[in-house]
């Protein structure tokens, strides 16, 4: 087949791209004809919270990644809808994670369609998203009614795409990250970060945004600590921040965890994942709201437990008691929770099941099920 992948890529950062370039690079694998549009503007940098939206690295020699679209510009869209439209792709995968997407994906896919060839077929994240403004239903509209069909990682965004169109829409669960490497040495991991690799440390990773809930992370933390049971061990924060930092640095003054907390507040690249991880006890993820998470499959690529909240579709990633917990999110939820992860012989066994559970989510199974998806609907 011939296929075109719209969306992040490199010289972008993160897990959306990340994911965009493995599955190109899977669908090639496969003997199919595959090139990767991405953007030359992906957010105006007004409205970017972040310190760079882009890597230094080279490109991956591998891939066929062109910079062509501009989501701020509509002449674009027309262009690039012209462009896919005379290239005539058998389908165009795309990735939406938020509706300031949507007019520019909608309208190069209403565009190119016209061929009267080409499907488009999304692999979706988010219907609503975490921050909520005004636009969001007429947007999402405006895309998710441009798509021939979709492929989803969690059963809430299925209910609320049902919302908004009826197109077929097929599961997959998040794979794993296999672009971090592989778990390393702990005593190396803690030398390479600068820890001491004789204390015990927790985990909190990725973008800090308000809907994460580090804020409970660190009242839970703090309720630890003043139980006495967070002797020897230590929280780790590593990950931009996208919400304001200074009330959890208040937060942290206040509640006395200055001792506790290693904040590592910067984008952490590719390279540095792995040690982070290797390092980790476990990891928490306290979030308020959710549908699935790169961070859970993450932890699953380098077999670390979880403790996850009871929103979204985490639950469905995580079987409590089997490779972590979940619990509700609230303060006293979590410090159970992580109170519960170092009884003897918890870590190791929720280890091992892991290394089980990890088999269910690969990259192969998610593209059989694009795969799947394009000849119901072509």
């Amino acid at each position: 087949m011939k296929i075109t992948v719209l969306g992040p890529a490199h010289p972008y950062r993160g897990g959306l791209a990340s994911i965009m370039e493995i599955m190109a690079r899977t669908f090639q694998q496969r003997a199919n004809r595959v090139d990767i549009k991405t953007f030359t503007v992906q957010y105006p940098a007004l409205l970017f919270p972040g310190k760079s939206q882009t890597v230094t690295a080279p490109p991956p020699p591998d891939l066929e990644i062109r910079r062509c679209v501009n989501t701020t510009d509509p002449f674009n869209w027309l262009r690039i809808g012209r462009r896919i439209r005379r290239e005539r792709p058998d389908f165009v995968l795309l990735k939406y994670w938020t509706p300031f997407m949507a007019p520019c994906f909608g309208t190069i896919a209403r565009i190119a369609r016209k061929n009267g060839h080409t499907k488009f077929l999304c692999q979706i994240d988010n219907v609503e998203p975490h921050e909520h403004h005004a636009t969001d239903g007429l947007f999402n509209r405006y895309f998710l009614r441009s798509v021939d069909g979709f492929v989803y990682m969690s059963e809430q965004v299925h209910r609320e795409l049902e919302a908004y169109t009826q197109a077929p829409a097929l599961f997959a669960p998040h794979p794993l990250f296999e672009n971090f490497g592989s778990r390393t040495d702990r005593g190396e991991a803690c030398i390479r970060l600068g820890l001491d690799a004789a204390a015990g440390y927790v985990l909190f990773f990725g973008l800090v945004r308000e809907y994460k809930g580090l804020d409970l992370l660190l009242d839970a933390w703090a309720r630890l600590r003043r139980e006495g049971k967070t002797a020897g061990r230590k929280l780790i924060v590593a990950g931009e921040f996208y919400a304001p930092k200074e009330p959890y640095l208040r937060q942290i003054e206040t509640l006395g965890l200055s001792d506790e907390v290693i904040l590592r507040d910067r984008f952490i690249p590719d390279d540095e994942v792995k040690y982070y991880f290797s390092a980790a006890d476990f990891v928490v993820q306290p979030y308020r709201s959710a549908t699935q998470s790169g961070v859970t499959q993450i932890a699953y690529q380098f077999c670390v437990p979880m403790v996850v909240t009871d929103v979204g579709g985490l639950a469905e990633i995580v079987p409590d008691g089997r490779v972590g917990y979940v619990c509700a999110p609230e303060a006293g939820a979590v410090a159970q929770a992580v109170e519960r992860m170092y009884e003897p012989g918890r870590l190791d066994r929720f280890r091992e099941n892991m290394a089980e559970e990890r088999k269910r989510f690969s990259w192969e199974v998610m593209c059989d099920r694009i795969t799947e998806l394009y000849d119901r609907v072509r």
